[in-house]
C-alpha cells in the first residue's frame, strides 16, 4: 500500500483521516507541529491507536511555516519508508472578523499558513516525486472561495491563494506522473476545533469600529449551522471517506475536483463551469496536455 503524509493531522479532518486511511492499510505519517510538547496528547493517542488495531500509523513533527520543517519530515518519511506516495495537504487555520481590523502582518501569516505551508511541503516531495514520475498531491480546500461569506475575509483570501497554487501546480508535475485532487469540505461544525480555536484580527481599535455589526459575528456560526441539509452531520468523517474514496481510484481516474458539502450550495456547478472554461482555455493556448497526468 502507499506511504502517505497527512499535514494538520493533530485534530480535525486530518486526524480522521490519518485513522481511517491507516484502518485501510496505508502507511499513514500523521504531521503536527509539536508532537513532544502542545500536540502531545494527539501524538499519544495515535501512537496507542496505531498498537491497539495493528496499523501503520506514525507521528511526524512537521510545521508547514518552517522550510527546514517540511524538509526534515520528508526526509525522515523517505529514510524510514524509502518513499512517499501521497501528500495530504490538510492543515490549516481559520480567522474570524472585519477585514479592516486584520493588520496586513496577520494577513500574510494567515497566507503563509494556509497557501504557503501547502508550497514548503510541495518543495520538499517533488523532487523524490518527480524522481519516481509517480505519486499523488492532495489538497483538502474548501467551498469557501466560491461561497465567501462575510466576516471571514482573510480566510477565504488564504484559500483561494491555496486553490490556485495547487492548480497551477498541477499542470506543471502531471508531465511527471503525478496527479492532483483537490477536495473541497463545506462548512464542519463537529468534530473539529476550526471555530472554537480561530483567530481575531489584530487592530482591536478598527474592529471595534464595526461594533454594529458584532451580532452579526457572534452568531455567524449558528448561522452556517442552519443551512445544513437536515439529517447530515458536518463532520470530518465524510471528507475523510471522500479521500480514502479517491486515493483508491487507479491512476488517471482520480477527479480534479470533489465537493463534500453539507449546506447544499451548489459549489459543484460553479466547479463545472469553471473548469469548461479553464480546461478550454488552457487547451486554446497549446497546453491541453498539461490538463491531464501521464507516464512515460
Amino acid at each position: 500500500m502507499s506511504v502517505v503524509l497527512i499535514t494538520g493531522a493533530a485534530t480535525g479532518i486530518g486526524n480522521v483521516t490519518a485513522r481511517r486511511l491507516a484502518g485501510d492499510g496505508y502507511t499513514v505519517y500523521a504531521s503536527m507541529r509539536d508532537p513532544a510538547g502542545r500536540d502531545a496528547d494527539h501524538a499519544a493517542e495515535l501512537r496507542d491507536l496505531a498498537v491497539r488495531d495493528g496499523v501503520d500509523l506514525r507521528v511526524v513533527e512537521l510545521d508547514v511555516t518552517g522550510e527546514r520543517s517540511a524538509e526534515a519530515a520528508v526526509a525522515t518519511i523517505l529514510n524510514d519508508a524509502g518513499r512517499l506516495d501521497v501528500v495530504v495537504h490538510n492543515a490549516g487555520h481559520l480567522c474570524v472578523g472585519y477585514v479592516e481590523a486584520f493588520t496586513p502582518e496577520d494577513i500574510a501569516h494567515l497566507i503563509d499558513v494556509n497557501a504557503i505551508g501547502a508550497h514548503r511541503v510541495n518543495r520538499a516531495v517533488l523532487p523524490h516525486m518527480r524522481d519516481r514520475r509517480a505519486g499523488t498531491l492532495l489538497y483538502v480546500g474548501s467551498t469557501i472561495g466560491v461561497t465567501t461569506p462575510p466576516f471571514l475575509g482573510p480566510y477565504v483570501a488564504s484559500k483561494v491563494a491555496f486553490d490556485a497554487l495547487a492548480v497551477v501546480t498541477s499542470y506543471e508535475t502531471q508531465p511527471f506522473g503525478i496527479e492532483t485532487t483537490i477536495v473541497m469540505p463545506g462548512a464542519i461544525t463537529q468534530g473539529t476545533q476550526h471555530f472554537p480555536n480561530a483567530s481575531r484580527a489584530g487592530d482591536t481599535a478598527v474592529a471595534r469600529a464595526y461594533a454594529t455589526l458584532d451580532p452579526l459575528v457572534a452568531r455567524n456560526e449558528a448561522a452556517t449551522a442552519s443551512l445544513f441539509v437536515p439529517g447530515v452531520e458536518p463532520s470530518p468523517v465524510p471528507v475523510a471517506d471522500e479521500i480514502a474514496r479517491i486515493l483508491a481510484l487507479p491512476f488517471g481516474g482520480k477527479p480534479m475536483r470533489s465537493v463534500v458539502d453539507f449546506t447544499d450550495s451548489g459549489v459543484d456547478e460553479v466547479n463545472e463551469v469553471a473548469r469548461r472554461t479553464r480546461e478550454g482555455f488552457v487547451t486554446r493556448m497549446g497546453f491541453g496536455e498539461l490538463l491531464r497526468p501521464r507516464r512515460e
